[in-house]
């Protein structure tokens, strides 16, 4: 079986931006972490507050994004940060952040992860832990969305999604499967920006959300197409929902190895899947993954 050796960032870099949900001026610092320290946020803005390892056991709900919470303190909107470590196979990181949410950016984790690999990326002694999909796994929900995870024959992640909102979606139809390393995700991936309909951008704004942002910041499509910005790639959208699914699947907390495919699935099944995975399939220790090598 294909083992790695953990990584970090070779030097700590700080990034700032603007939060979608809370309208907030954040500032987020990602530090270099020792073997096994796995990923972990901490709100500097909060007094003697711990750190949050992000795990699936810590996600709790919120529409549209990926939270987690851990005595007291919480962090949401992480999915587009997790995605890029994962992406990069930065296994542990210390991220320090002065607001309930990280930054949106541009949308994507485009420029997040051009920070990375400017900072330097650097293998540690200790391998990484895994789990290989062995047999089937699958969850669903009463709209008929679904996501499936079955066993490969190679030690890879592949994620396929097909997307479909419908005939009167300004959205088209989109299939894409990707297997994911550090060099698809630079080229296929990391640049793919949230999306959001038009319609739903009143709605949200109603409700006190985005509000510092505008149509150049993030995808928003309409009846006549994307509004005051561009498509990077034609199928763009069903891209995002690929790396969403990335950030998500990281919050297991090892390498996790399979197909995964995914119909309109959203945040809240891919976690409930990475939960179902962690009951029915065992943890490969580093060393037992070595000796199996």
């Amino acid at each position: 079986m294909q083992t790695r050796n953990q990584r970090t960032l070779a030097r700590s870099i700080e990034c700032s931006g603007v939060g979608i949900f809370t309208n907030a001026d954040v500032k987020i610092r990602f530090c270099p972490a020792p073997e096994n320290h796995g990923i972990q946020f901490i709100r500097t803005d909060l007094v003697d507050s711990k750190p949050i390892p992000a795990l699936i056991q810590n996600a709790v709900f919120k529409q549209r994004r990926t939270a987690i919470e851990y005595q007291g303190a919480s962090v949401e909107m992480i999915e587009h940060v997790m995605a890029a470590l994962a992406g990069l196979r930065i296994d542990n990181c210390r991220i320090e952040i002065n607001a309930p949410e990280a930054p949106c950016f541009d949308g994507s984790s485009q420029e997040l992860s051009i920070e990375f690999l400017e900072a330097g990326i650097v293998e540690q002694p200790f391998k990484r832990n895994l789990i290989c999909i062995g047999k089937p796994v699958s969850v669903e929900d009463d709209t008929g969305s679904f996501i499936q995870a079955k066993p490969l024959n190679r030690s890879v992640l592949a994620i396929g999604y097909y997307l479909n909102y419908g005939e009167d979606s300004p959205i088209p139809p989109q299939c894409l499967t990707l297997e994911i390393n550090p060099e698809t995700w630079m080229k296929q991936l990391a640049f793919s920006r949230t999306f959001v309909l038009e319609d739903e951008v009143k709605t949200m704004r109603s409700l006190g959300y985005g509000l510092r942002l505008s149509a150049g910041d993030l995808l928003v499509l309409g009846e006549q197409g994307v509004v005051d910005n561009e498509l990077r790639t034609l199928d763009e959208c069903v891209r995002h929902k690929i790396l969403d699914c990335l950030g998500d699947f990281a919050l297991i907390g090892c390498d996790l190895y399979g197909y995964f495919s995914a119909n309109q699935s959203g945040h809240a099944l891919n976690r409930e899947l990475i939960k179902k995975i962690k009951s029915t399939h065992q943890l490969i220790s580093s060393e037992a993954a070595w000796k199996i090598a």
